[in-house]
């Protein structure tokens, strides 16, 4: 027989089983609050750092770098400031990288937000948040002069085994090709348009393809006659729709807030008379206005 300390009595059994529940109730509501997902604060954080890291890509006239100033400007960036100062947020840090890591960059948090005039589609939907789209514009290529292959619209290219497509890595063109059944072996990838128009007039390539106001920058600058715009150009027809881009500001996942008080600015300056004028000098104009269409209804294929 043991000694009497060693016998548990009932009284203590009952002690023991409070104790062991209260240290359950404990661990429990510690890893449940752990879990809990606190307040989107995206846009008080902004604001209480005072600058907005800007992610852009260095490309006409959608945004770049200005190199007589120094300063990042562009249809997205020139429509980001206006915004963000009406936010309270007036300082701009400007982070440059390729436009096909845009979006691994945003997620790794590089940067706050994309102003590059990226299109809205659901795979990048998938990836980030978007604000409502600030324009809409049509497609194009450049040629050699005398569009010697013919190239009218992608059909026509992909229907031209011949042909060879240049195109910058991670943009939107890059699918409409595939789409519409241009091989990846006729798919040259660039890491810009300036690189992609050096291939065209080396003769790597037959076409550029690029957005309607891409276009049009890029063949204001060209000092060679001999490459131009292929014209007539037809925009593509992807699942019975003749494809327009949606150019908008991305944001990451979590930062809904931000996206959602940058949105509420959008919706009252978008066409108005002081917005006109601030993109006109970039190629755009009342012919781009994107409408009523929102970044949800592109995401999911309701336009």
């Amino acid at each position: 027989m043991g000694p009497p300390g060693n016998k548990i009595t009932p009284l203590g059994i009952t002690l023991l089983s409070l104790v062991l529940l209260g240290i359950g109730w404990t661990v429990w509501r510690a890893a449940t609050q752990s879990n809990d997902v606190g307040p989107d604060r995206s846009l008080e954080r902004i604001r209480e750092r005072g600058t907005i890291r800007v992610g852009f890509a260095n490309e006409r006239p959608y945004g770049y770098l200005n190199t007589d100033t120094g300063e990042i400007t562009g249809e997205a960036p020139e429509v980001a400031k206006y915004v963000f100062e009406k936010l309270g947020i007036e300082h701009f840090e400007p982070v440059v990288t390729e436009f096909g890591t845009l979006i691994p960059g945003l997620q790794a948090r590089r940067f706050d937000v994309i102003a590059a005039g990226m299109y809205i589609t659901p795979e990048r939907g998938a990836e980030i948040a978007f604000s409502n789209p600030t324009y809409a514009i049509g497609e194009g290529f450049i040629v050699l002069a005398g569009n010697p292959k013919n190239l009218h619209s992608y059909e026509t290219l992909a229907e031209n085994q011949d042909a060879r497509l240049g195109v910058m890595g991670g943009s939107v063109e890059h699918g409409y090709a595939q789409s519409l059944g241009v091989s990846d072996d006729r798919i040259v990838l660039f890491p810009d348009y300036l690189s992609a128009m050096k291939g065209l007039e080396a003769g790597r390539i037959d076409a550029v393809g690029a957005t309607a106001n891409t276009i049009n920058d890029l063949l204001s600058k060209a000092e060679n006659p001999n490459i131009e715009r292929a014209d007539p150009f037809e925009n593509p027809v992807i699942d019975g729709r003749s494809i327009l881009g949606y150019g908008a500001f991305g944001f990451h996942k979590e930062d809904e807030a931000l996206r959602d008080a940058f949105n509420e600015v959008l919706a009252d300056f978008i066409g108005s008379p002081e917005h006109l004028e601030m993109v006109e000098r970039f190629g755009f104009g009342e012919n781009t206005l994107p409408g009523d269409i929102t970044a949800r209804q592109l995401i999911e294929g309701n336009h």
